[in-house]
């Protein structure tokens, strides 16, 4: 075989994966591989150890491998996170996860700030996102980044947050943004309740793990999933509208959300075609309405007065 024809496969089994927005070192096309002759298509699998990145979805096969076993993300959709949970905040400073619920819905990430690759993509996918929205974190929701590395410090907390806070360009948001690292038994309860698992692999130092953010409600529900690296505006922003019982947003974010409804098997918001179909409908029928008034009031005021 010669070498472009080598690197025309190489090309042709990384580019499902650079779809979803993953980046698939050499390496990782053993893994790639593996997963094809299972029986797994490309873009299917859940998930990578860190710096290996498959897209989030349902495994077609049970045959994963060792290093990918019981990794991924379970939806615990409407559950409820346990806010009595105690980390440390980027400060040092002994903190309860309930302290940054209350009032206002919040996204949270499990990554961990060592990560040679996914979990970068992760913050730089959210904060993408969240620069593309008119709300603010800190005002009409917050972020909570939780290490799931126990061994990580306040102090790569706070040099994360200090990056992305940059990177986000809104420094009076500095109160929305919270980097967290704790203890292996209260990342353990935190994780488990959200359906995040994940597992160190020693020989290469690193995790494997998935990647995605949780939207929960000012109670600490779990309100919806996005998975992946590269996350949509749009349905970030529906998301955190949802999670705050539409005590956030516009009149504009009820009508998207009457024709957008989140689908919990892809992560997403899709069109409803019926309800824009009636939506269209009423629209037609209010202008429709509107414009024969206004011909009414026009034929009644040029009409000639009869005197008896």
């Amino acid at each position: 075989m010669s070498s472009a024809e080598g690197s025309r496969i190489a090309a042709s089994i990384r580019s499902p994966f650079r779809r979803h927005g993953w980046h698939l070192p050499l390496w990782g096309l053993v893994v790639g591989g593996a997963l094809l002759t299972a029986g797994v298509r490309p873009g299917t699998a859940a998930v990578g150890p860190a710096g290996v990145g498959l897209a989030s979805g349902p495994v077609e096969s049970t045959s994963k491998p060792a290093a990918l076993q019981g990794v991924g993300i379970d939806q615990h959709l409407n559950e409820q996170v346990p806010l009595d949970l105690v980390f440390r905040d980027d400060a040092g400073q002994a903190v309860k996860l309930g302290d940054y619920f209350g009032k206002k819905p919040v996204i949270l990430a499990l990554v961990y700030y060592e990560c040679p690759m996914l979990c970068t993509l992760t913050l730089n996918g959210l904060v993408g996102a969240l620069k593309a929205l008119t709300f603010d974190a800190g005002n009409q929701f917050d972020v909570v980044v939780v290490s799931f590395n126990p061994n990580e410090t306040p102090q790569l907390a706070a040099e994360k947050k200090k990056n992305y806070l940059e990177r986000y360009g809104r420094p009076a948001t500095a109160q929305g943004w919270h980097f967290l690292t704790g203890d292996e038994a209260s990342i353990h309860r935190l994780a488990d309740a959200v359906g995040f698992h994940y597992r160190y692999l020693p020989e290469q130092k690193q995790y494997a793990h998935a990647t995605g953010i949780t939207l929960l409600t000012p109670q600490g529900n779990i309100s919806r999933y996005f998975f992946g690296v590269d996350y949509s505006p749009r349905d970030i922003r529906l998301g955190l509208v949802e999670a705050s019982n539409n005590k956030i947003g516009t009149p504009v974010d009820q009508v998207l959300l009457y024709c957008y409804h989140y689908d919990a098997a892809t992560g997403t918001y899709g069109a409803v075609a019926m309800n824009m179909v009636r939506l269209g409908g009423a629209i037609t029928v209010l202008v429709l309405g509107a414009f024969m008034v206004i011909f009414w009031r026009r034929e009644h005021a040029g009409a000639p007065y009869r005197q008896e």
